[in-house]
């Protein structure tokens, strides 16, 4: 299965390492990273896009992306 996530943090380290540790689990990047002002709680946040095939599961709406 492929399965797809979309990390999102505010715009300071707690972002980088987000993104590092889904790497370190074997995700994959997808796409470039995106950038965008809050404004109800006035900051920046980023998001990145990730992904990663799985083999031998099937992707259920249960599946737990985070256990990947």
């Amino acid at each position: 299965m492929k399965l797809y996530r979309l990390l999102t943090a505010v715009d300071d380290a707690t972002f980088c390492h987000k993104v590092t540790a889904a790497l370190n689990k074997g995700w994959d990047l997808h796409g470039s990273p995106t950038y965008a002002f809050n404004q109800e709680t006035r900051t920046m946040m980023c998001g990145q896009a990730v992904v990663k095939d799985v083999e031998g599961k099937d992707y259920t709406p249960d599946t737990k992306l985070s256990e990947h």
